[in-house]
């Protein structure tokens, strides 16, 4: 088994050959594990499976069995149009209604995160709280496509509870700083609002964990290990359901046991597009892969190459595509379950001909604020026999609500639904909202060449735009391609990393108002990616150097 850390090139390369398979992550826990399965001859899904519960374990603000699920996968062997998807999403409970925060809403969030209502309603407490898919999702891939038992996937999340784990400096900067992302609330003061949080994930006088500090979470490992017995039925119909469902009914949540018990996950098909002779599957509406298409649609129409990568102009064009892609996606995205969504316009070469037409002009594209929280996670794999799984899985921003006993926080979807009625993303029982989650599977000539996702909110689709970009407009080997600093348009200034020289930032400033962010890495999405040579099938993997995850081959 090899591997790299965040900042290496060529990672998990094992003499000429190279590794056999491969999995990335944001958490180096969650690598080890998924590596530990591939070793001993586990399929790519019981990798990104077990890696996942213990994402939930190690960073509970941006995962766990309360949240929720997106799945791009391709079997081996199978061409692209067998591509799949699976959904499993966090949905309205059916106490909300679409006018319930009309009266309380005062605006978009700064930034562009969310929506500011008053009493903050829609990000923290048992109100934010939408009902969750993660255990269905998970659960289902294992039947459908897995080897091991779910009692054989959580195990490893498990112990890592029980024994406990050391925070990592992301986590840490979680409860110690002010959220990087305006107008996002700081995850301290959600923790110290739930007296469950507060004594699972603070030190006993209140304040928060270190770096390095071990935290164990022994409830979390036995709520894992009853499921991993009794199945996923019993956290939607069983006793932990019913747990579950008292809890929020006391809290005034507006999930109930029967929509834990209605529960269904959603087979989709996945968005897909082309960009240079190269056939892109990602993740359906109401997800970010529609807006992923449109951008690459976009800069598809100029030549990169000669423009200079990060130039002025560059940045300004690509800006720009971005700023087009997420004024359609504000107007339109929705659930399409609950209305038409026009993907196939929004992601036509026409639609984008149209775009670079009114950029060329030098058109000001309008704000069209309709932001994400950031709390996220991904998994990429790539096994010995082909298969390809792109899976992120979130809490959103999560809520801060833990039930007593049951050791997980739960996530805080309502947060991106639109408080206002009347728009395709508007509250409605039942009803997912949008997400900026893009897992993606690139191809070539009928074969998959990169498996590639992230966290990090809207953010999500702009930082795997780029990374495509420089890798195969650029020849940018993956991790390269990550390292490479990124930049950020939904709406307002650009925004990006203080990477980008100021000589560059002010000549952008001629043209667009820019923002450089006091971020060096990370802050623009965290994207773990595996590339597979079309030649002769070689793996190498890519770390973004913004979280302490790895790429690790075996």
């Amino acid at each position: 088994m090899t591997g790299s850390g965040s900042g290496a090139t060529g990672a998990g390369m094992t003499g000429a050959a190279g590794p056999r398979a491969m999995i990335a992550s944001p958490e180096a826990l969650g690598v080890d594990a998924g590596a530990a399965v591939l070793a001993r001859g586990g399929n790519a899904v019981d990798a990104a499976v077990t890696c996942a519960f213990v994402q939930g374990v190690v960073d509970p603000h941006d995962a766990s069995i309360g949240g929720f699920a997106a799945l791009t996968i391709q079997l081996a062997g199978d061409p692209p149009a067998s591509v799949r998807a699976l959904d499993a999403p966090a949905l309205a409970g059916s106490l909300t209604s679409p006018d319930m925060w009309a009266d309380a809403y005062l605006g978009p969030a700064a930034g562009g995160w969310g929506f500011n209502l008053r009493g903050r309603v829609n990000e923290s407490g048992y109100a934010s709280i939408c009902t969750p898919g993660a255990v269905r999702g998970l659960a289902t891939m294992l039947e459908r496509w897995g080897t091991i038992s779910l009692a054989e996937a959580v195990e490893p999340a498990a112990r890592i509870a029980e024994d406990g784990f050391a925070v990592d400096n992301r986590v840490a900067s979680y409860w110690q700083t002010p959220s990087p992302y305006p107008g996002m609330p700081r995850l301290l003061e959600q923790l110290q609002a739930n007296a469950e949080a507060s004594r699972l994930f603070l030190r006993p006088e209140g304040r928060p964990h270190q770096a390095g500090d071990v935290i164990r979470n022994p409830e979390y490992a036995a709520t894992l290990r009853h499921l991993g017995a009794a199945g996923a039925d019993e956290f939607y119909a069983g006793a932990l359901g019913a747990r579950i469902a008292a809890d929020l009914a006391a809290g005034g949540a507006a999930v109930t046991a029967a929509d834990l018990a209605g529960y269904r996950i959603r087979d989709t098909a996945p968005a897909r597009g082309t960009y240079r002779g190269h056939e892109i599957a990602t993740s359906p509406a109401p997800h970010g892969g529609p807006t992923l298409i449109e951008i690459l649609n976009i800069v598809e129409g100029w030549d990169l190459r000669s423009l200079g990568h990060n130039s002025p102009e560059y940045i300004v064009r690509f800006a720009m595509a971005m700023k087009a892609a997420f004024a359609d996606r504000a107007r339109y995205l929705g659930d399409p379950a609950f209305g038409d969504v026009p993907v196939a316009w929004m992601t036509s070469k026409d639609r984008a001909v149209e775009w670079r037409r009114r950029i060329d002009a030098g058109e000001e594209i309008g704000p069209q604020p309709a932001g994400e929280a950031p709390g996220t996670t991904h998994v990429s794999v790539v096994d010995r026999d082909g298969t390809c799984v792109a899976l992120t899985h979130s809490l959103g921003g999560s809520s801060g609500v833990v039930t007593p006993g049951l050791g997980f926080i739960y996530n805080n979807s309502m947060i991106n639904f639109h408080p206002l009625p009347g728009h395709p993303n508007s509250i409605a029982p039942g009803k997912g909202r949008t997400t900026g989650m893009t897992p993606t599977i690139v191809h070539r000539d009928g074969r998959p060449v990169l498996v590639i996702g992230a966290p990090g909110a809207t953010r999500i689709v702009t930082a795997i735009a780029q990374v495509i970009v420089n890798h195969l407009d650029f020849g940018m080997d993956i991790q390269s391609a990550i390292l490479a600093p990124r930049f950020d348009a939904q709406f307002g200034p650009i925004a990006c990393q203080m990477r980008i020289p100021l000589a560059v930032v002010e000549e952008v400033r001629q043209r667009h108002p820019i923002e450089r962010a006091a971020i060096g890495h990370g802050g623009f999405a965290l994207v773990h990616a595996i590339a597979i040579d079309p030649a002769d099938g070689r793996l190498s993997g890519g770390a973004d150097t913004g979280a302490a995850g790895m790429a690790v081959g075996v």
